[in-house]
């Protein structure tokens, strides 16, 4: 499957405007949409987690990668896709879970991080030490430390490719959205300085030759930059070609593209503009979660219609209750007056909602919710009512086949946006 990366480097090369979508996200129906959608592409699957979200530790998912990959390949298995098609990507791997600690230790968690990636099957890995540490000094990190720190992990992804020959590819670069959207509302966003890319490519060059390796270099296939675009709780900045006409050009002759981070909520025009200006891999998360909790809430709506309040699953209720109770995942991106965060936590773009799914409540509640739901024909009213945008499937009696269609395609309605922008002219 690391051939299909390749392939687009070769294509994008040749002048073709293709990609592949990086699915980031952990989200069962999410994980399960996205694979129904490749299968009927035929392509491969880019599926990658974070530092934050799987390491050693457990992570916010409580998954080791050992753990994610089992996971994915257990939703694979249940919707019948092939396991051998799904690239398994490694995103922001370096100390940036433990930059309170001294570059010793974190660098040495690190370290393990980077191995049981790669060791439990991730092939794509996006090396990132750019953060500071404890005890480094200065207001920034010298780049050419963080090349340094880079390499040393490189070192042991290769040795521990070379136990399950593998070959990795690997992403560089550090300048990206936040991860997850902007904690404020932000009136602009820079893109990145093409003399920027320049030495961050070229002083990982320099540290990959002097650590020997060589060989590992030639498997560089992207740099991540800043094309300019950025979300937050209630606003997109979309693409605008013309402010990432220097990097567009820069990168066309080199053998490498650019990874794109929080792509999420662009239109399927800046996605096609970013895949032909050689933004080729488009990560994407939280857009996808948000259409889940869109499905949800339409949902919710037509269960109020059809059942008496005692039989209800009362699931908005349920999460918001579960949300105010253990805040750790949203207080510190959501501000304002109750109101406004009681919005935001429903509403958010930054769909901070989407790290409650799992709690025990939400998940009987949602159980529920599917439960009375099945046991009923939706009629086309309430469809056309609470999920209009949705291409829905229709029996002879006019009623909506199944509730769980209803949350698929709401997903897919995203993924196709994704899948056509990086199709080229072959859709």
């Amino acid at each position: 499957m690391q051939n299909y990366l390749d392939e687009i480097i070769r294509l994008q090369k040749d002048g073709q405007a293709r990609g592949i979508p990086s699915i980031c996200s952990a989200h069962s129906w999410v994980l399960r949409a996205a694979m129904q959608n490749a299968a009927q592409t035929g392509l491969p699957l880019l599926i990658e987690a974070t530092c934050n979200q799987v390491n050693q530790f457990g992570g916010y998912t409580g998954m080791t990668p050992k753990d994610f990959v089992a996971y994915v390949r257990g939703i694979a298995d249940a919707n019948g896709f092939p396991f051998e098609k799904i690239i398994l990507g490694g995103d922001h791997l370096g100390p940036s879970v433990w930059q309170d600690e001294s570059a010793d230790s974190a660098m040495r968690k690190a370290e393990t991080l980077a191995r049981d990636y790669v060791a439990s099957g991730f092939t794509k890995i996006h090396l990132d030490c750019s953060m500071k540490l404890q005890d480094d000094p200065g207001e920034m990190l010298d780049p050419e430390v963080s090349a340094k720190r880079a390499t040393r992990l490189a070192k042991v992804a290769e040795i521990a490719a070379a136990e399950q020959c593998s070959a990795l590819r690997y992403v560089i670069g550090t300048e990206v959205p936040v991860p997850g959207g902007a904690v404020g509302h932000e009136e602009t966003v820079s893109v990145t300085n093409v003399e920027d890319v320049r030495q961050t490519i070229e002083v990982t060059h320099e540290a990959f030759c002097r650590d020997g390796l060589a060989s590992a270099w030639e498997r560089v296939i992207a740099v991540v930059v800043q094309p300019g675009i950025e979300f937050g709780n209630d606003f997109v900045f979309d693409y605008q070609p013309d402010m990432a006409g220097e990097l567009s050009h820069f990168i066309a002759t080199r053998p490498m593209i650019y990874e794109a981070h929080s792509t999420d909520y662009q239109t399927r025009e800046a996605l096609r503009n970013l895949v032909r200006d050689h933004f080729a891999i488009l990560k994407v998360g939280p857009a996808l979660t948000f259409a889940f909790r869109e499905a949800v809430f339409a949902l919710a709506m037509m269960e109020n219609e059809l059942f008496p309040s005692n039989e209800r699953s009362n699931i908005l209720v349920v999460l918001d209750n579960v949300m105010q109770k253990k805040s750790e995942h949203w207080r510190k991106y959501y501000h304002g007056d109750e109101t406004e965060r009681a919005f935001k936590r429903r509403y958010s773009l930054s769909d901070r909602i989407r790290y409650y799914w799992l709690e025990p409540e939400v998940q009987l509640a949602l159980k529920k919710l599917l439960l009375n739901l099945s046991q009923v024909s939706l009629p086309m009213a309430l469809s056309r009512q609470y999920a209009p945008d949705v291409l829905l499937n229709i029996n002879e009696r006019g009623c909506v086949v199944r509730s769980e269609r209803i949350i698929l395609l709401k997903i897919t309605k995203v993924l196709e946006d994704y899948h056509l922008a990086c199709a080229g002219d072959r859709l």
